[in-house]
């Protein structure tokens, strides 16, 4: 039996910001290659009224297409209004409104969902919730990361996560972390089942280092950082880190730290404050295409985030022959359990990564069996795991499929 889905969540890419969310996409194009399911994507973004490029991020959401099509699937993205200073408590109620009709328009189409396959739990698992309310269908929720760790810091949040959840027929999380912390919310931990996010091989797979290092032009060898220019990414850390080894065990390396956002003006001037400004090299957010040749050429990745679900990085790394030096957030210790792939730090300081570090580069593991480490992690396990779990909640409901389309509005 083919099962149809509608995938819900901002967290998605679109053509103006193709890696956003890519995780999400990732997880779900192989569900839909490896078993027999289908899903159409509504994936909202904030509604913007220009494209000038003066406005960073809010001018690429307003560049993002209303339809397309990735990897064959159909990706709608209908405008939802962000209210600044009080998006935390309306995002749930607009985004919910951009939903209703976008679902409508579906059914309308003649696409007949068996169940809601939504991602983050605040806002988008919570307008799911509502929406899988409102059109009677079965709904699996995957929490991510910060939906668990952070926004049930937050009561009016947290009343509502705690709500969705309820309500939810079954519940996905990434790591047995983030399990812990849903059921620390009091959810039935009948509904909950981790499944842990895999790499994908055909993209990040190994390059000579020498030969990666001289296509994206870089003569000296190098540590590399991947993430999001934001505090709890770290890479300041990471900066104190390699400040520390610069002139002793790291004197001919560089530090390369991929990505962007508000912290790139404050990182570069970190780097200069330590004499390091030629060493360490901000190059903006790379297309995950590019990705493995960074990860190839590195002597190590290091993760030095202050909370983390289920960090990809670390396996893409890994799956290019690349060992990592990860901090100890909860997580972690899951992705990085063998010597061959790499270590975990003592504590979250700066010193303990340079510490990881000199440790992992005076005795460096194999390349091949890194390599062999992350294919172990596997997508066809977790896309059975979640064929699985739609079709029991899916049975489960099965009485009570989807309201037609002149009752739902």
């Amino acid at each position: 039996m083919t099962i149809r889905l509608v995938t819900v969540s901002t967290l998605f890419p679109n053509q103006a910001m193709p890696s956003h969310g890519v995780f999400v996409e990732t997880r779900l194009r192989h569900l839909v290659a490896d078993e027999d399911v289908t899903s159409v994507v509504i994936a909202p973004v904030p509604w913007f009224p220009t494209t000038d490029s003066r406005f960073g991020a809010w001018s690429r959401h307003a560049a993002a297409p209303r339809n397309e099509i990735r990897f064959g699937l159909d990706v709608r993205h209908p405008r939802y209004l962000v209210v600044p200073k009080f998006g935390q408590a309306l995002t749930p109620h607009t985004l919910f409104r951009t939903l209703k009709p976008a679902l409508a328009a579906l059914l309308a189409e003649g696409y007949r969902p068996d169940a809601i396959d939504g991602h983050y739990l605040y806002p988008d698992g919570v307008a799911a919730a509502w929406l899988a309310r409102h059109f009677n269908l079965p709904l699996v929720l995957t929490a991510r990361g910060s939906d668990v760790t952070q926004w049930p810091d937050f009561p009016r949040p947290r009343a509502l996560i705690t709500e969705a959840l309820d309500q939810a027929d079954a519940l996905i999380t990434v790591s047995q972390a983030l399990a812990e912390g849903v059921r620390a919310l009091g959810i039935d931990p009948h509904k909950i089942t981790t499944l842990r996010n895999g790499v994908d091989t055909e993209i990040f797979n190994p390059i000579e280092p020498s030969t990666a290092r001289a296509a994206i032009g870089q003569t000296n060898r190098y540590i590399l950082s991947v993430g999001h220019l934001i505090p709890r990414k770290g890479h300041d850390r990471v900066i104190e880190a390699f400040a520390r080894l610069a002139t002793a065990q790291l004197a001919g390396h560089d530090l390369i730290i991929a990505g962007d956002g508000p912290e790139r003006a404050a990182l570069g001037d970190l780097a200069a404050a330590h004499g390091l400004f030629s060493r360490v090299k901000l190059i903006g957010a790379m297309p995950q295409p590019r990705l493995p040749l960074y990860y190839s050429g590195a002597d190590c990745l290091v993760l030095a985030s202050s909370r983390e679900g289920w960090a990809n990085v670390l396996l893409e790394a890994m799956a290019c022959g690349t060992p990592v030096v990860a901090s100890p957030a909860a997580g972690n210790d899951e992705v990085v359990r063998s010597r061959a792939a790499g270590l975990i730090a003592a504590d979250f300081s700066a010193a303990s990564l340079a510490a990881g570090l000199d440790t992992l580069l005076a005795d460096p593991p194999d390349r091949g069996a890194t390599t062999a480490y992350a294919e172990a992690h596997d997508w066809r396990t977790i896309s059975a795991g979640q064929r699985e779990i739609f079709t029991r909640v899916i049975n489960q409901r099965q009485p009570a499929r989807v309201r037609e389309l002149a009752r739902s509005g």
